[in-house]
């Protein structure tokens, strides 16, 4: 018995747009297109009654924008107390206040449009995995512009982080990936998984995309050191 694919909405209103990304995904065996949408509100319905693995969200459209139907579907999942999609923003633009906003408001992920093929089938899989994705070019600056140059006092909730869990905060914030926090503590992969679940759940994560915002929004990770691929 094979494992069903990766299930995918993808929610933009240029339907030459929709008709290439659908093509690439339904090319993959382990990815499948459910449904599409051509504006927000609809990929919100759509995304309640089918429940995709992943949504395909672009920024800007009609009726309802990608930001606010990213809200609206993670609204929805959360008060049903169902696990909810997660969501790969799509913009043409590098530096986007929008996609920055949706980020806050718990997308997964960031890519631009023009992204290579093989990355946007990469990021698929990897939100899928629980893991975030963000535009190799933009990272550092995304998240300035996320945080807007200040800072804001440190939580409570952080003081609860173990000593190990604060370690691995430090490198998750900065962009390491589990491997390579794996190997700076001299742990296994899956034990970095354990903690980072832990630390998610502490602080009232979503993921790691929120985790780096929250460590720059309080000032607890330098920018500068943010890895590429988030």
């Amino acid at each position: 018995m094979t494992d069903a694919p990766i299930s995918v909405l993808l929610v933009d209103d240029q339907s030459l747009f929709r008709a290439g990304i659908r093509m690439l995904v339904d090319s993959q065996p382990d990815l499948t297109i459910v449904a599409e949408a051509e504006d927000g509100a609809v990929g919100v319905a759509r995304a309640v009654d089918l429940r995709p693995d992943v949504v395909l969200m672009d920024v800007r459209m009609p009726v309802m924008d990608g930001i606010e139907a990213t809200s609206a579907i993670l609204e929805r999942f959360d008060a049903a107390g169902v696990p909810a999609p997660r969501i790969i923003v799509l913009t043409t633009f590098d530096l986007d206040e929008a996609a920055a906003t949706a980020l806050r408001r718990g997308a997964s992920g960031f890519l631009l449009k023009d992204t290579h093929p093989e990355f946007l089938l990469a990021a698929i899989r990897t939100v899928y995995a629980g893991n975030a994705v963000i535009a190799p070019s933009a990272t550092v600056e995304l998240f300035r512009h996320v945080g807007g140059g200040t800072t804001s006092p440190v939580p409570p909730e952080f003081s609860t982080l173990t000593s190990r869990e604060h370690d691995i905060f430090l490198f998750a914030a900065a962009g390491l990936s589990n491997a390579e926090i794996a190997a700076q503590e001299f742990v296994s992969e899956a034990t970095v998984k354990t903690h980072i679940s832990r630390v998610l759940a502490k602080l009232g994560l979503r993921d790691r995309v929120q985790l780096v915002i929250y460590a720059y929004e309080h000032g607890l990770v330098d920018p500068g050191r943010l890895h590429p691929h988030g």
